[in-house]
């Protein structure tokens, strides 16, 4: 299941920020931990039907989490049991132990049950997890026909997404995002792990909105005085491999583009709804074009890297670059333009231009669109989208695009959306995404990139 649309991304230091934001202004950390048990004992009774419970509880506030969920439950008339490997360490788990009123297991030779719900560590954790518990958590969640996160499953990466051994055997079957969602739990491998992601409020008040799950876009309508340039002209620059940017340009009209234009030196297959011109850097000017998309075949020899050099010298119209011409593209010739650029790079591109870097994967992103001034449409499982100061981040994208010629799709309809009259680049790049992948939803498996621009229309026309 994907997490809610809309809703804010924090890091783990964010988390921590909001919280204690809301302990200054009067919450204390016992009524936000009350909050979260009772949240997730509401979860559990609601997905359990009765079975049989183990909490398994870490030393710190998420385990305290974990002593209030089993408290609820208990009072609820659940069997349930907790187990530990230590003692609570922070004030608020030490008064919440003291409301349960059963035993605690060691965490080694707890019985299974049916129920696992997991609060050993939360967001806070910044080591590996022991090799004790790791072992424990994998043989009690492998009896488990349920397993439960609170927050996350433990051990997992908050920031980066990274998963231990544990959790990679043993996914959740739901995990309970406490007061805000965190980038694991969009970025894989750890989303996967995740099982379904649901939001657990803890009224934690005014959180940072610069990372947030996209949502549907509102797509500009046409409307009685429209016609093809409102609509929007997409150039698209053809090179080497003409069927890329035949695809690319169906898939931008499709997408609700006015006019496309193929701009090359040869051929003219494709609908006749796709216009074919010589290319020409002085036609290119035409002031009409909203916005020009190159890469989709477009070669990797000097003539490429020049006619790209051109566009980005030239600073006419915004800029959709593409498959071929990233892999032609210095970076640092992007920052001092006046128009809007969007790259397209997968993980492998992205690295090619940007290098490994230092931090998780949004770090990454957002520094390669500080260091452009570009938005990022960084692709992948999940496929984060970039400016300089705003992250969207769209999750759990469909395995069967992973087939040629769908990336020129995608670049296509991103092109159209920033060719429109006042779309702002970030918006347009998360429409054309959003559009891509409800194309690929409504096609279901095994379809080709044809298909898939074909599929726009229908998606299209009812967003």
């Amino acid at each position: 299941m994907i997490p809610p649309e809309g809703q804010p991304i924090l890091t783990a230091a964010q988390m921590r920020a909001a919280e204690d934001a809301a302990v200054a202004s009067g919450t204390s950390v016992e009524t936000l931990m009350q909050r979260a048990g009772e949240g997730i004992a509401a979860a559990v009774r609601r997905l359990t039907a009765g079975a049989d419970v183990l909490v398994v509880c870490g030393p710190g506030n998420n385990g305290g989490d974990g002593y209030v969920a089993a408290s609820v439950l208990h009072r609820l008339d659940l069997t349930v049991r907790v187990a530990a490997d230590e003692d609570p360490r922070t004030p608020a788990a030490r008064a919440a132990v003291r409301h349960w009123q059963g035993d605690v297991e060691p965490l080694s030779t707890a019985r299974p049950a049916p129920v696992l719900i997991d609060c050993m560590f939360g967001t806070g954790l910044s080591r590996p997890l022991p090799a004790a518990t790791d072992v424990s958590l994998a043989r009690l969640a492998h009896a488990a026909q349920v397993v439960i996160a609170a927050d996350l499953p433990s051990g997992v990466d908050a920031d980066t997404g990274a998963v231990p051994d544990w959790v990679a055997a043993h996914p959740a079957t739901l995990t309970l995002a406490l007061g805000a969602l965190k980038p694991a739990h969009v970025l894989e491998p750890a989303a996967s792990a995740c099982g379904t992601v649901r939001l657990v409020g803890l009224g934690l008040g005014e959180r940072p909105i610069d990372c947030v799950v996209a949502t549907a876009p509102h797509l500009p309508q046409p409307g009685p005085a429209s016609h093809k340039y409102t609509r929007g002209m997409v150039a698209v620059v053809v090179g080497a491999m003409e069927g890329a940017a035949r695809l690319a340009g169906i898939a931008a009209l499709r997408s609700g583009a006015g006019y496309v234009a193929l701009y090359g030196d040869s051929g003219r297959g494709g609908p006749d709804a796709l216009v074919h011109r010589p290319y020409d850097t002085e036609v290119l000017k035409d002031p009409r074009i909203g916005a020009i998309l190159i890469g989709p075949g477009l070669g990797r020899d000097d003539d490429a890297r020049q006619r790209l050099q051109r566009l980005i010298a030239a600073d006419d119209h915004a800029l959709v670059i593409d498959g071929d011409a990233l892999h032609l593209l210095d970076p640092d010739t992007l920052a001092s333009r006046r128009h809007p650029v969007i790259l397209t790079p997968h993980a492998g591109e992205f690295k090619a231009l940007f290098g490994d870097g230092a931090g998780s994967l949004l770090d990454r992103a957002r520094a390669a669109a500080k260091r452009t001034g570009a938005v990022v449409v960084l692709k992948g499982p999940t496929t984060i989208i970039v400016a300089p100061a705003r992250t969207i981040v769209h999750p759990r994208g469909n395995p069967w695009l992973s087939t040629a010629g769908t990336g020129d799709v995608l670049a296509g309809a991103i092109a159209a959306q920033l060719a429109h009259a006042g779309t702002n680049p970030l918006a347009a790049a998360s429409a054309g995404v959003w559009l891509h992948a409800q194309a690929a939803r409504r096609l279901g498996a095994s379809f080709i990139a044809d298909d898939l621009a074909n599929a726009l229309t229908p998606v299209r026309a009812s967003a």
